[in-house]
């Protein structure tokens, strides 16, 4: 019994069973496993609605000059320019009429006096008291035009007058006011024996005249 049961254990041991699970093919995998290839860049589409690619103008309109009602002065700034007339203005209404005549000019012709001489002669001679700016006048005698254009300057000139019996009217015509204004003179009226019959100054606008008259008795 023993020897019967030893036997048959031995040979429960040492039979040996497996068991085959067959493989069961898979199916394929839905997945694109297709390598990965770069994108091409995208390429300008005409066919774009043109209102979402904005145009950039290459044509770049600068502001031109800036207007200005002013001239264009060495100093430039317009606003200097109307706040010097300003106070020009203002100043002007503080003097007193004599004083802007003497500033501006007179824009009336002026009557410088009468004078009596029995004098054969007398020489009116004049000059630019002020500083001289290019003051141009004209000199007529009893309405003759004898200096037709003189130039002041800071010496007297002038001219010989012979004296006619009566009256004898002498007249300084403004022809300009200089590069300051207004126009401005000294002059003097001196006899054949060197005695000084008259002695004056003007100031005048454009046009204006200034007059002497000489009674030669």
């Amino acid at each position: 019994m023993l020897f019967f049961t030893l036997s048959v254990f031995s040979q429960i041991d040492n039979k040996k069973t497996s068991i085959t699970i067959p493989a069961v093919e898979s199916k394929k995998d839905s997945a694109d496993l297709s390598p990965l290839v770069p994108s091409k860049p995208i390429e300008n589409n005409k066919s774009i609605n043109p209102l979402n690619a904005p145009k950039i103008s290459t044509n770049l309109n600068l502001p031109k000059k800036e207007f200005s009602m002013f001239p264009q002065e060495n100093f430039g700034n317009p606003g200097e320019l109307f706040v010097k007339q300003i106070n020009k203005n203002i100043e002007d209404v503080k003097l007193s009429p004599e004083e802007v005549e003497r500033r501006n000019g007179s824009t009336t012709n002026q009557f410088l006096g009468d004078f009596k001489s029995g004098a054969k002669f007398v020489n009116v001679v004049y000059r630019d008291h002020g500083f001289t700016d290019g003051d141009v006048i004209q000199v007529l005698v009893n309405d003759d035009i004898i200096q037709p254009r003189v130039y002041l300057t800071g010496g007297f000139k002038g001219f010989k007058l012979d004296l006619q019996k009566g009256f004898n009217k002498i007249d300084f015509l403004a022809l300009n006011q200089g590069s300051s204004g207004p126009n401005t003179a000294e002059f003097r009226v001196v006899d054949d024996t060197g005695n000084l019959v008259s002695h004056n100054q003007w100031n005048l606008a454009t046009g204006v005249k200034a007059t002497i008259i000489i009674v030669k008795e």
